[in-house]
């Protein structure tokens, strides 16, 4: 409920106050508040990529500042522009330790944590089920695709291109490390898949880069015979 309420107010524009906050919680709960809170800024930040932050100092009242500079336009985000694509590296984290194919079930079963229901609208993705099976899919960070021989049908989850693209698996792992209060060398055939990964980029970065400066090099090769003439 206190996640749910800091997004919408996020969303709406408006100040988060701690007597509202307070307000949320059940009064058999006021002690723990602190903790609460503390748990809720976590989610925040590792899950939606938002930052609470006291407005001034013993003010007691809040804003969310999007701590993400990537809008997915190539802009910079406004403090008021919610990063839609926060979402993303925990299901591909699912994805990733379900060995790069999750059921939907899963998928959603990590979402409900999260306070994000198939079939109820939500404050900031608007229809789940669209944003993940369309959106996400049509911007190719995911692949929504039937499982083979599935009766009745049943659905699954990898990564799209764009994903293999511009985020490495060893982020991901980090993430779900971080979020689990552990180390990626504490999940080993995964970490060992997130260096492979990391030598591939590399491998695939280098070669581009020869591959430029190869051409680079044929270019001013070229222009210089252009310019030359036989004594």
């Amino acid at each position: 409920m206190l996640l749910q309420f800091l997004l919408s107010n996020y969303k709406m524009n408006e100040p988060i106050r701690k007597a509202d906050m307070l307000k949320i919680v059940h009064k058999r709960y006021r002690e723990q508040f602190p903790e609460i809170l503390r748990m809720a800024s976590v989610s925040l930040d590792l899950v939606f990529g938002l930052e609470l932050k006291e407005i001034k100092p013993n003010s007691q009242s809040y804003t969310l500042v999007s701590n993400s500079d990537d809008t997915g336009d190539g802009s910079l985000s406004s403090a008021w522009q919610f990063p839609t694509r926060g979402i993303l590296i925990p299901l591909l984290g699912v994805i990733f330790f379900r060995y790069n194919c999750a059921p939907e079930k899963d998928i959603w079963e990590i979402l409900n944590m999260w306070g994000i229901y198939d079939g109820q609208r939500h404050v900031i993705f608007g229809e789940p089920r669209k944003f993940i099976t369309q959106d996400l899919v049509n911007e190719k960070y995911l692949e929504y695709r039937q499982v083979p021989n599935s009766d009745p049908p049943r659905f699954e989850f990898l990564w799209g291109s764009r994903a293999h693209a511009e985020i490495s698996k060893m982020k991901v792992l980090e993430f779900w490390s971080k979020i689990n209060n552990t180390s990626p060398r504490d999940f080993p055939c995964h970490y060992e898949e997130a260096l492979r990964d990391e030598e591939e980029r590399a491998q695939a970065t280098a070669a581009t880069m020869a591959g430029t400066t190869s051409k680079s090099t044929g270019d001013s090769r070229a222009t210089c015979s252009h310019y030359s003439h036989p004594e």
